[in-house]
């Protein structure tokens, strides 16, 4: 056979094979896959409606949240403390601290104001220590004391858009506890301390803590005992101390704080209890003249009367036209128990007594009432006129001043 006749044979077998090849699916390892996902031909007894149901219930891939966009201050505080180099930490109401550890704030904002313990304001070893930044301001207690338990705060003007205003401030605080083995109080310098007990508000006996988880009691000195504390009457708040919400005259005494914590026990500073019947609002006074007008040489009494609560102290002064060329002012005061619509209540009086008016007499005559919750000033009027004839032959008789 002709060698040419051979090459074109065996061409065209090689074609014929290399068409057959590329008609045949490459095959790949399968993977193997979940029972459920495997296709009906491994499970002829599954529908293709079924396979649809299936498929359709696949999750979704999910996108990113919708978020709004905020306008005014986050709700996460602005003030965190420093636990490590360019770490930190949001502080929560409390933190409790072992005294001789720095502790380090810091607040983010612009126009930072700090406020902290009187006793670290007062303090001039250094200790405390601020530093503001642009963004920010730090504050930095070392050598911490027992003495610098309590509040620490920060506020930062709130800025939209570039505009600063006065008003969005944003606030935060916390309360600091400086744990000392051998201080359970935060110490102050006073041995005694008078505490006014007013009936119209509640009063404080403020023996802090720098433990929160020290028992503390309530105790008297004078007869010695332990003052019950049931929450409703009194009650113990480890920021502030002893709290009476409705101060009676049998709270008044003297009285001290006891701790006790891991054995150790310690006293409060003793505090003096003043019982005072601190009235609900100024006195409500009125002022009356016998006459509004009189002649010359005649006599005549202003009278000021203050109805209000009992055993509620009122003092009187008296603005009057003779003040001005030395007149003195004969006054009678007095104090008594009056029943007005089925109460009974405490009337104060003040009678200024004028004898032979004389035209400097004339005037204004004012009465300022005071008590424990301010003063009202009441007024009226009172003309004198000219003396009759009769009248300057007849010399009048004085008024009785009682007690004068």
């Amino acid at each position: 056979m002709n060698f040419k006749v051979l090459l074109v044979v065996f061409f065209c077998i090689f074609l014929l094979i290399l068409v057959e090849c590329e008609k045949r699916p490459y095959k790949t390892k399968a993977k193997k896959m979940p029972k459920e996902t495997k296709g009906s031909a491994a499970y002829p007894h599954r529908s293709s409606s079924q396979k649809l149901k299936h498929s359709a219930t696949k999750p979704k891939p999910i996108g990113k949240p919708n978020v709004r966009a905020s306008h005014g201050p986050q709700a996460e505080t602005i003030l965190t403390r420093v636990v490590q180099r360019g770490q930190f930490r949001q502080v929560g109401d409390t933190v409790i601290e072992r005294a001789g550890r720095p502790v380090e704030l810091r607040c983010k904002g612009r126009s930072i104001r700090w406020r902290y313990p009187a006793y670290l304001q007062e303090d001039n070893e250094g200790r405390l220590r601020i530093r503001h930044f642009d963004k920010h301001s730090q504050l930095t207690v070392v050598n911490s004391k027992a003495a610098d338990t309590g509040e620490y705060s920060c506020g930062s003007y709130w800025c939209e858009g570039g505009n600063c205003q006065e008003g969005k401030e944003r606030l935060a605080k916390t309360f600091i506890f400086f744990t000392d083995l051998q201080e359970l109080f935060v110490p102050t310098e006073d041995y005694y301390e008078v505490v006014q007990l007013r009936s119209n508000q509640p009063a404080l006996l403020p023996c802090q803590v720098t433990n929160p988880l020290a028992k503390v009691t309530l105790h008297r000195e004078f007869p010695p005992e332990e003052v019950t504390v049931n929450g409703v009457e009194i009650s113990f708040d480890a920021k502030k101390g002893f709290v009476i919400y409705h101060p009676k005259p049998s709270h008044a005494g003297s009285l001290f704080c006891m701790a006790e914590r891991n054995g150790l026990r310690q006293i409060s500073t003793k505090y003096m209890a003043i019982y005072i019947n601190y009235p609900s609002s100024a006195p409500k006074a009125i002022v009356k003249a016998s006459v509004s007008a009189v002649r010359a040489g005649g006599n005549f009494i202003v009278t000021c009367t203050v109805l209000g609560e009992p055993e509620i102290n009122v003092e009187f002064t008296w603005d009057y036209p003779g003040e001005q060329i030395g007149r003195p002012p004969y006054v009678r005061e007095s104090t008594d128990l009056v029943r007005r619509g089925g109460q009974v209540q405490q009337e104060s009086q003040s009678i200024l007594y004028v004898d032979e008016a004389r035209a400097v007499d004339e005037g204004t005559y004012t009465c300022n009432a005071q008590n424990l919750q301010g003063t009202t000033a009441v007024s009226t009027l009172v003309t004198v006129l000219p003396s009759t004839p009769t009248m300057r032959r007849e010399r009048p008789k004085k008024q009785q001043r009682p007690g004068l």
